[in-house]
């Protein structure tokens, strides 16, 4: 069956301000505040006002009791939009955001769209209650009653790439450790203390081969960006980032109906948006890659093509991935160590790979950065999405 060409997005529009709350532990406030902490500052960032934003996409929580939360944060917000949703597509679900707020721009569905996430996981739910969560994804009848989790699941997918192509053990503390040290360059980072290798190998097990520095972070945190056409985004205070190319691909939901653990969707997605935008991993200089876990930006970097399968970890390894190398990754620190909050961790790379392109971030700085590649991924690396930023319009 032959598949129709996207519509190209490239140059539809342009993110024009872009916040993140308070991180970390943040007790006295709600998830909503989060929400609306980091929205305030995207909107001081933009020089707009709440009254100018006539379009709201939101993601989901664990914490905030509420069925329709995009309803709910525009009342919290005191907006009242043309266009409202709450998007479940895991930690995709801010690249895919962008995409919906892209094409509904374009066809005069809304003019400015914010677009945040965020929830108080470290300190608004129960232990018990996140670890249900982490076992509440796998499959109800063929999964779930076996004691999966999340861990396990990417436990799982870490040794068959291992068994594969090699990967080592020590190659994946490598992750953990780049994107530690990129996170100590970031003011808002949860982590602040350096990290070793020793550190990484000898943490507390988790799910074999993967330890406790292996994991994302469990943070409170909220992020927000805005978006509007790009003829807006002239007029504006901030400098605009445009989108390029964005491509979105899903293979499974449950492990168990994945057709390989060792390749995924990214491949896809990357390649649809690379098409889109006339660009090649050549093209890039900086990646902010999901990273819940340590083998997940190792595997991103092989499917959205910047090395090649099985060097995904040696990439790492090698030095390649930190800020002056040949494609720093990461360069707020990741879900590893700057924060995860559900899907404000794929955001935050969105955010990250805003200001990248803007400059003048001091010693995170990737020098000369002009183009970046986003990519957010959900469930277990079951739901893909690639995003292509530019600081001009190419």
């Amino acid at each position: 069956m032959s598949m129709k060409q996207p519509l190209s997005l490239k140059n539809k529009s342009a993110i024009v301000g872009v916040g993140e709350s308070d991180i970390g532990k943040v007790p006295h406030m709600t998830g909503l505040g989060l929400n609306a902490q980091a929205a305030k500052r995207a909107l001081d960032d933009a020089g707009l006002s709440v009254s100018d934003i006539d379009g709201v996409l939101t993601a989901y929580s664990f914490t905030e009791p509420y069925f329709m939360l995009g309803s709910v944060l525009c009342e919290y917000l005191g907006i009242k939009p043309r266009l409202n949703a709450s998007m479940v597509v895991g930690g995709a679900s801010p690249a895919v955001m962008l995409k919906h707020a892209t094409q509904a721009i374009a066809s005069g569905q809304a003019e400015t769209i914010l677009i945040c996430a965020g929830e108080n996981r470290a300190t608004g739910q129960s232990r018990d209650a996140a670890v249900a969560a982490l076992t509440a994804v796998g499959h109800p009848y063929f999964e779930q009653p076996y004691g999966t989790s999340v861990p396990g699941f990417y436990a799982m997918i870490a040794q068959r790439h291992m068994h594969e192509y090699g990967t080592t053990r020590e190659q994946l503390a490598h992750v953990a450790v780049n994107t530690r040290a990129h996170a100590l360059l970031h003011p808002n980072a949860h982590m602040k203390t350096p990290l070793t290798l020793e550190h990484v190998l000898t943490a507390k097990p988790i799910a074999d081969p993967l330890g406790m520095l292996d994991c994302c972070l469990i943070s409170d945190a909220g992020g927000a960006f805005i978006v509007t056409s790009a003829e807006r985004a002239r007029d504006l205070k901030a400098k605009p980032v445009y989108l390029q190319g964005i491509g979105e691909y899903h293979t499974h939901e449950h492990l168990l109906c994945a057709a390989s653990l060792t390749e995924f969707g990214a491949t896809e997605s990357g390649r649809i948006a690379y098409e889109m935008s006339g660009l090649s991993p050549a093209d890039i200089d900086l990646a902010e890659l999901y990273d819940c876990f340590t083998i997940v930006p190792a595997l991103e970097l092989e499917e959205l093509g910047f090395c090649e399968r099985g060097e995904g970890g040696h990439f790492f390894e090698s030095g390649k991935a930190r800020i002056g190398g040949a494609l720093p990754v990461n360069t707020h620190g990741g879900m590893l160590s700057h924060a995860h909050a559900g899907a404000a961790g794929g955001l935050f790379g969105i955010v990250e790979a805003v200001r990248q392109l803007r400059g003048g971030l001091g010693a995170r700085q990737v020098e000369g950065a002009q183009v970046a590649l986003v990519h957010n991924e959900g469930g277990i690396l079951s739901s893909h999405c690639t995003v292509i930023l530019a600081n001009d319009k190419g």
